[in-house]
C-alpha cells in the first residue's frame, strides 16, 4: 500500500560526505584556528565563538547525546535534537505538534493541509519524494527519522544518527509519547494526549447517539475496484472505529479490522458487501484513475448511504495521514458529518 521510494540517493550520500569532508580537510591547511577549525571543516559547521548559540550547532557533534530505543536498538541521539529530517511523512506532524525542530521533509507532509502552514512558517524544507545526498547533507541534521528497513540507513548514519520507527506498530497516542520522548518533550505529548482524550469523551456520546447501530465504511476507489480501509491506515479510521467504537460492515470489520492490516482490496462487484449506512470517501491518492469509474456506477448509486445523502468526502491526500494536527482536523469534520446524519 505505502509506495516504494528509490534508495539509490541514498547510496550516494556517503561518497558526497567523503568528498566534502576531505575538501575541508584540505582547506585547513591555510587556516590559523588550529583544532576548532579543522572540526568545523569537517562537519560544515561555523568557527566563531557564537555558532554554540546558532542553528549550526546542531552539526558540530558537541551536543550532548543520550540513548534511544528504536524500533531497531539502541542509539545515541542528541538530547534535545535541533535539526531533525523526517524521511517518512507520517510522522512530521508529530514533530511540528510538539514544536520540534524540522529542518527537512518529504513533500506528501510538506503539502498536508494541516501541517503545511507551520512547515512553511518553521522554513522547513521540502525534500520533494527522493531527497538528493546534496539537499540533506546542506541542512546539517542531527537527526533522520526513517522507517525501519529503509535501504541504505549505514549511508545516512555518515552524516546525522538514524532512529527507525515501525510504520503501524504503535497507536497515534503510543507514537506521541514516544515522539515525546525522543524529542526531550514528554510533558508536551502527555498534555496533547490528555488534551485529545478529553475532546474525545465530549463527543463520542454525542456521536455515538446520532449513528446508533448504523454501520461506517470508509472506502477509495482506484482503478482495479476500491480500498476499504479500517482502524490504523488514516482517512479517519483512527476516529471512527479507534475513538468513537463506531461498527463496520461485517466483512470491512474482519478484512481491513480484526486482520489488523488496517485495508482490504476489494472488486466493484463486492461493494454492496462492503458498504455501511454512512460512507466516508475520496479517490485512491496512488493513481490518476477517475473515481467516476466508481461513482457513477450503477452499484454505488444504488447504494443506502448514497441515496440517502449520508456519504462525506474526505481529502484524497492530508487525509491519509494519521499524525496529531491532522487528526485534529480530521475530529471536526468527522464529528460534524457523523452528528448531521438524521
Amino acid at each position: 500500500m505505502r509506495k516504494q521510494r528509490k534508495p539509490i540517493w541514498i547510496m550516494m550520500a556517503l561518497i558526497l560526505l567523503l568528498v566534502l569532508s576531505a575538501c575541508g580537510q584540505a582547506a585547513t591547511t591555510n587556516s590559523t584556528t588550529g583544532d576548532n577549525t579543522n572540526a568545523a571543516a569537517e562537519t560544515g559547521t561555523k568557527t566563531d565563538s557564537d555558532s554554540a548559540s546558532s542553528s549550526d550547532e546542531a552539526a558540530t557533534g558537541e551536543e550532548e547525546l543520550v540513548t534511544y530505543q528504536s524500533d531497531a536498538g539502541e542509539v545515541q541521539v542528541p538530547k534535545n535534537p535541533k535539526r531533525i529530517i523526517d524521511l517518512t511523512s507520517f510522522s512530521t506532524g508529530y514533530f511540528v505538534a510538539l514544536d520540534a525542530p524540522v529542518v527537512g521533509a518529504l513533500s506528501g507532509a510538506m503539502n498536508n493541509k494541516y501541517i503545511k502552514d507551520q512547515l512553511a512558517a518553521a522554513g522547513t524544507s521540502d525534500l520533494g519524494e527522493e531527497p538528493t545526498p546534496e539537499k540533506l547533507i546542506s541542512l546539517k541534521p542531527d537527526l533522520f527519522i526513517v522507517y525501519t528497513g529503509t535501504e541504505g540507513i549505514d549511508k545516512l548514519e555518515q552524516i546525522a544518527p538514524v532512529v527507525q520507527i515501525t510504520f503501524g506498530k504503535r497507536d497515534f497516542k503510543d507514537l506521541m509519547l514516544e515522539m515525546g520522548k525522543l524529542t526531550n518533550r514528554e510533558d508536551a505529548a502527555k498534555a496533547w494526549n490528555a488534551k485529545w482524550e478529553a475532546k474525545i469523551n465530549e463527543l463520542k456520546p454525542q456521536v455515538q447517539e446520532a449513528v446508533g447501530d448504523r454501520t461506517v465504511s470508509i472506502l477509495n476507489p482506484y482503478a482495479k475496484g476500491l480500498y476499504v480501509f479500517g482502524h490504523n491506515y488514516g482517512r479517519g479510521g483512527e476516529i471512527i472505529y479507534g475513538e468513537f467504537g463506531l461498527k463496520a460492515p461485517a466483512k470491512a470489520q474482519a478484512e481491513a479490522i480484526d486482520s489488523g492490516t488496517g485495508w482490504a482490496s476489494i472488486s466493484m462487484e463486492l461493494l454492496p458487501e462492503y458498504s455501511g449506512d454512512i460512507i466516508f470517501t475520496s479517490p485512491w491518492s496512488g493513481d490518476t484513475t477517475d473515481p467516476k469509474i466508481v461513482y457513477d456506477n450503477a452499484l454505488w448509486k444504488n447504494l443506502p448511504a448514497v441515496k440517502a445523502n449520508h456519504v462525506f468526502q474526505l481529502d484524497p491526500t492530508s487525509d491519509s495521514y494519521n499524525d496529531p494536527l491532522t487528526l485534529e482536523g480530521q475530529l471536526q469534520f468527522i464529528s460534524d458529518s457523523l452528528l448531521s446524519v438524521k
